[in-house]
C-alpha cells in the first residue's frame, strides 16, 4: 500500500470518526437542550397566562360593582332623568378602567344605557336579548362569553352580572393590548377555551380558528350565538414530538400550553428552537468533532516529517482559531439572547405582582388601620400607668391589645376569603356585642367628640358576622370621624331604629356634608373626597351589608352626613 493511499485511509478514518463523534453529541445535546427549552417556555406561557387572567379579574370587579348602583337602579325602574346621569358614569367608568365597553340591558333584553353612547354606533336602544351571557347572567347571576361584537364587529369577552332590578350590567373586555405586548414578547402565543377554540392570539388570523375537531352541532351554535362568523380550521399541523408547524412556515415551532384556569382558557406558546436548542445542538457538535480531528489531526502530525509537521499543525491552529472565534461569536449572541428573554419574563412577573399586590395592600392597609391605632393608643396608656403603678389598668390594656391582635388577624383573614368571595353563611348576631367591638376600636378617637352608645332592647340579633357587621360600623364612624376633625363642637350620632324584620343602624354627623358630584359615585371603587383615602372602604362595606340581605345607603340631609345600615332581623 503506496504512503498517498495509507494518508488517505487515516484522513477518511479521522473523518468519519469526527461525525460519528458530532452525530452522537448533536442527539445527547438536542435531547436535554430541548427539554430545558420546553421548561423555560413553559414558564414563560404561565407568565403570559398570569398576566391575561390579572387583567380579566379586575375587570370582574366593575359589574358587579355597578350591580347594585342607584343610577342603575333608577333607569331599569323607568326613570328617564337618571339615563343621562348613568351615560357619563359608564363613560367614565369605561375610560379609567380600560374597558371596552359597560352597558346596562334591561330584563327584555333592551340596552337602557351604555359608555358608547356618543357613538354613532351607540349600544343604547339596540337588544341583547339573543346573546347567552344576557340569558346567563339573569338566570344564574353572573356569566361570560366570548364573542364577535353585534355591533362593533370586533371580538372581545362579556363579563355579565344581574343587577337590581333584573337588570344585566355588561362589560365587554377586548385583548388588544394583551395581544400586542404577546407579540413584543416573541414567539407565537394563543389562549384556546375550554372546547379548543382561539380566542385570544398574537396572531389576529389564528382568532377563532378550531385547533381540534368540533362536533357540528357546537359549531352551528357558536354561529347562531354569534361567537364567530365562522369557525376556521386549525391554522397549524401538529407534530408526533409536539412541534407544530404553522401554515405557511418552513420550520417547525415547539408548542407548550398552560393548565387550564377555572373558565377552562389555557395559554399555548409556540417557539422556534433555532436560538435555544439548534445553536446548543451546532455547539456540541463543532466541540465534538473539533476534538476527534484534533486528535487526529495529532496522531497524524506526530508521524509526518518535522517541515509538513509543522505546515500541517500551522494550517489546523488557524482554523481552530477561525472556528473557535464563530463559535465564540456564537456562544455570545446566545447569551444576549438569553438575557433578553430573562429581562422580559422578569418584566412580566413585575407587572403581575404589581397588580396583585395593589389589591391586596389596599384592602389590608384600609381594614387594619384602626386595630393597630387602637394598640398603639393601649401601648402609650399602659406605659403611663406602669409609671403611676396601676397594675390592674395596666393588665386590663393588654388584654384589650390581645383581642385587638386577635383582630387584625381576623379582619385578615376575613378580607382574603372577600377577595374569593367565599365566606360563612350568615347567622345571629348580637348588634350591642358589634357597636361595642367599634367602639372599642376607636375608643381614643370617639372620647374627642359629643358621642354616646343607644340604648338598645335586650337580646336583639340580627343576621351576618359579628366581624364583617363591625368592619361595616367602623369604616362609617371612622369616616365620620375624619369629617369631623375641623369642626368645633363635633357630634356623632349612632342610632337603632326596628321595623318589623328590619333593623336599621343610623350613622350622622354634623360634618361638611359630601359633595355632590362625589355623592354619585360614593359607591364606585377608588371614589373618595378625602386626598388620603383609597375610595374601597365605601364599596366593601356596602357588599358586606348586601351579601348578608340588608344595604348600605346614604341619606338625604340638610346638613352633615348620614348613612344607614339595614339588616335582617334574626328570630
Amino acid at each position: 500500500m503506496t504512503k498517498d493511499m495509507t494518508r488517505f485511509l487515516s484522513l477518511a478514518t479521522l473523518l468519519a470518526c469526527a461525525v460519528a463523534a458530532a452525530l452522537i453529541a448533536g442527539l445527547v445535546t438536542r435531547q436535554s437542550a430541548t427539554e430545558r427549552f420546553r421548561a423555560e417556555a413553559l414558564a414563560d406561557a404561565q407568565l403570559r397566562q398570569a398576566l391575561l387572567s390579572s387583567e380579566i379579574a379586575r375587570l370582574r370587579l366593575l359589574p358587579m360593582a355597578l350591580g347594585e348602583d342607584r343610577d342603575v337602579a333608577a333607569v331599569t325602574s323607568g326613570d328617564a332623568s337618571a339615563q343621562d346621569r348613568l351615560n357619563r358614569k359608564l363613560e367614565r367608568m369605561a375610560h379609567d378602567a380600560g374597558a371596552a365597553v359597560i352597558y346596562v340591558v334591561r330584563r327584555d333584553g333592551l340596552a337602557l344605557a351604555a359608555s358608547n353612547w356618543r357613538d354613532p354606533a351607540s349600544f343604547v336602544n339596540k337588544n341583547y336579548g339573543f346573546r347567552s351571557y344576557f340569558r346567563n347572567a339573569l338566570r344564574d347571576g353572573a356569566a361570560e362569553q366570548f364573542a364577535m361584537g353585534s355591533v362593533s364587529h370586533r371580538p372581545g369577552l362579556y363579563l355579565a352580572r344581574r343587577g337590581s332590578g333584573d337588570c344585566v350590567v355588561v362589560v365587554k373586555l377586548d385583548f388588544d393590548s394583551i395581544e400586542a405586548q404577546w407579540r413584543a414578547a416573541g414567539g407565537i402565543t394563543f389562549a384556546t377555551d375550554a372546547s379548543g377554540l382561539i380566542v385570544v392570539a398574537s396572531q389576529p388570523a389564528w382568532r377563532f380558528a378550531a385547533t381540534r375537531a368540533l362536533p357540528q352541532g357546537q359549531v352551528r351554535a357558536l354561529r347562531e350565538e354569534g361567537v364567530a362568523q365562522a369557525i376556521l380550521p386549525a391554522p397549524y399541523r401538529a407534530m408526533p414530538d409536539g412541534r407544530i408547524r404553522a401554515n405557511g412556515m418552513a420550520s417547525s415551532l415547539l408548542l407548550v400550553q398552560t393548565a387550564p384556569d377555572g373558565t377552562g382558557w389555557r395559554v399555548n406558546l409556540a417557539q422556534s428552537t433555532r436560538q435555544g436548542v439548534d445553536a446548543a445542538v451546532h455547539l456540541a457538535q463543532g466541540l465534538a468533532a473539533m476534538a476527534v480531528l484534533a486528535m487526529g489531526a495529532l496522531a497524524l502530525w506526530l508521524g509526518q516529517r518535522s517541515r509538513r509537521r509543522r505546515l500541517h499543525t500551522a494550517a489546523l491552529e488557524g482554523a481552530v482559531a477561525e472556528r473557535t472565534a464563530d463559535l465564540r461569536r456564537e456562544i455570545e449572541e446566545r447569551s444576549a439572547a438569553e438575557a433578553r428573554a430573562a429581562t422580559l419574563r422578569e418584566g412580566l412577573r413585575q407587572a403581575n405582582r404589581l397588580a396583585t399586590l395593589g389589591q391586596i395592600a389596599a384592602s389590608v392597609a384600609h381594614e387594619t388601620a384602626q386595630p393597630v391605632a387602637a394598640i398603639r393608643n393601649y401601648a402609650a396608656a399602659s406605659r403611663k400607668f406602669l409609671d403611676m403603678g396601676e397594675r390592674e389598668e395596666v393588665s386590663t390594656n393588654l388584654k384589650a391589645i390581645d383581642r385587638l391582635a386577635e383582630r387584625i388577624g381576623t379582619v385578615t383573614a376575613e378580607l382574603r376569603g372577600f377577595a374569593r368571595k367565599g365566606g360563612m353563611a350568615p347567622g345571629p348576631v348580637p348588634l350591642i356585642e358589634v357597636i361595642e367591638g367599634a367602639r372599642l376600636l376607636l375608643k381614643e378617637r370617639l372620647s374627642r367628640v359629643d358621642f354616646a352608645l343607644p340604648i338598645l332592647p335586650p337580646g336583639l340579633m340580627v343576621l351576618g358576622d359579628h366581624v364583617r357587621l363591625e368592619q361595616v360600623l367602623v369604616n362609617l364612624l371612622q369616616n365620620a370621624l375624619e369629617a369631623l376633625e375641623k369642626e368645633r363642637s363635633p357630634h356623632l350620632d349612632l342610632s337603632v331604629q326596628m321595623d318589623g324584620e328590619e333593623v336599621r343602624v343610623i350613622v350622622s354627623d354634623n360634618g361638611p356634608g359630601i359633595a355632590p358630584e362625589v355623592a354619585d359615585r360614593l359607591f364606585t371603587p377608588f371614589a373618595t373626597s378625602r386626598p388620603a383615602g383609597l375610595g374601597l372602604g365605601l364599596v366593601i362595606a356596602q357588599d358586606i351589608a348586601t351579601e348578608f340581605g340588608g344595604s348600605l345607603r346614604l341619606l338625604p340631609t340638610d346638613g352633615g352626613t348620614s348613612f344607614v345600615i339595614t339588616l335582617r332581623r334574626a328570630a
